[in-house]
């Protein structure tokens, strides 16, 4: 499980949305492995009052917030963050300075999903660990 929380102005959100997505998805599928089927993206636009950014930042300045469950490889986390500081200023013109990205990995026991907690669900995908990379 991952989950994608992207933050930025609200006018270029709306410009690069769709070409992110996609950018995002691939990675989380090369690196961490996810079926095709899970894609979980919430775009949070704000107006440019509302989204201070420091002043060597453009106006696609972009935060990336990934919710997982922890036990990943710092590998496989290192991997996913180059993955998308790479392709993400390749595939949308977007400088690589204005590409700040957080992992936030919490236990499975602390999500509720489909009626049960995290470490009941029966993924059908692995959490990679150290020994798995």
């Amino acid at each position: 499980m991952a989950q994608y929380k992207i933050y930025g102005e609200r006018a270029h959100l709306a410009r690069v949305r769709d070409a992110l997505s996609d950018i995002l998805h691939g990675c989380s599928t090369e690196f961490l492995k996810l079926p095709d089927d899970k894609r979980f993206h919430r775009f949070i636009p704000l107006e440019p009052e509302d989204f201070i950014r420091p002043a060597d930042r453009s106006v696609a300045y972009i935060v990336i917030e990934i919710s997982m469950f922890e036990g990943r490889a710092p590998e496989t986390k290192k991997a996913l963050l180059h993955g998308i500081m790479e392709r993400v200023p390749e595939g949308l013109g977007i400088p690589v300075e204005d590409v700040e990205i957080t992992i936030f990995e919490t236990p499975m026991a602390n999500w509720g999903i489909r009626g049960k907690t995290g470490d009941e669900l029966v993924l059908g995908y692995r959490v990679n660990t150290r020994d798995d990379c």
